[in-house]
């Protein structure tokens, strides 16, 4: 078990730093884009959509690295409140009901996705980029965010009730 976590832990830090690169690479296109329109009086024709694109992967490839860090949105309030093994069974609930929720989106992403490759869409632009590819970050970043959920569950279940702490309690 130690192993995993530090397996999907190691995962989610490598997604972070692919996903900062993709957020790096869409600056550089808008720049790329911003000389090419304004200076060189140019048209562009595919820096629009690859933008589009790499903020979306970028987002849904980052999720595991943020939850990696405990730094999604939680309200803490309540389960400050609570006593010690009530607090960790409301992480538990919690981490249990994501991921759920989490690993049925990853599969309707992944069916997207296939149904995009075996049928070959393609946006309905110049570029005509095929929508497999930006599709593909749906399931792969959902699917990351859901074994990093399940490290999170498992390192919950081996921690003792006192030593549950709600992140951003007290913040």
């Amino acid at each position: 078990m130690e192993f995993f976590i530090r397996w999907v832990n190691r995962v989610s830090q490598a997604v972070g730093i692919a996903s900062a690169l993709m957020i790096v690479l869409a600056v550089l296109i808008t720049c790329q884009m911003i000389v090419i329109r304004y200076f060189l009086n140019e048209s562009t024709v595919w820096q629009t959509e690859a933008v589009v694109y790499l903020m979306i992967s970028a987002t849904l490839v980052g999720l595991p690295y943020v939850q990696k860090l405990k730094g999604h949105v939680n309200v803490d309030l309540i389960p400050m409140m609570l006593p010690p093994v009530l607090r960790k069974g409301v992480v538990l609930v919690s981490l249990f009901a994501a991921l759920f929720v989490l690993g049925v989106m990853a599969y309707y992403g992944y069916e997207l996705m296939h149904i995009a490759f075996t049928r070959g869409w393609k946006s309905e632009t110049v570029w005509a980029f095929p929508l497999w590819i930006p599709y593909l970050s749906i399931p792969v970043g959902l699917g990351l965010f859901c074994l990093q959920l399940l490290a999170d569950f498992l390192e919950t279940l081996r921690t003792k009730a006192e030593d549950i702490v709600i992140e951003g309690a007290g913040h």
